[in-house]
């Protein structure tokens, strides 16, 4: 079967897999377990490192939420230290709306689309 360039990633078919799809929607998803922790990238980086390299679906989705995770964790971090000066309370809607991007991302994945999430630091490429 010949190997095609699509959108980016390069699978054996035009389309993702429904396992690339599943991995794809992990990455996403995993930030929210990881995320209890104080750790949100922690998911996205794992998924990256065990099946981003079997699968360019699977890294172009890893990465994208690793990049958004890192920079949410610097926000819940800030927020956790700046709420004892009461100023913190203020950048808790961010962090909800990370929770609902998170989630549509995941959505999309699934869906076998890509997405970008509209504000993150483009640390991995």
């Amino acid at each position: 079967m010949e190997t095609r360039q699509h959108e980016g990633f390069i699978t054996g078919s035009p389309a993702p897999t429904a396992d690339e799809k599943t991995w794809g929607m992990l990455a996403h998803l995993s930030a929210l377990v990881t995320g209890i922790f104080g750790f949100s990238f922690l998911g996205p980086l794992i998924v990256m490192l065990t099946k981003g390299k079997e699968s360019a679906w699977v890294e172009q989705h890893a990465k994208e939420s690793l990049n958004f995770q890192i920079s949410v964790t610097i926000v819940s971090w800030v927020t956790v230290i700046t709420m004892f000066c009461l100023v913190g309370f203020l950048l808790v809607p961010v962090l909800l709306a990370a929770l609902v991007l998170t989630i549509i991302a995941g959505i999309k994945a699934n869906n076998g689309e890509t997405y970008r999430y509209p504000a993150s630091i483009r640390l991995v490429k």
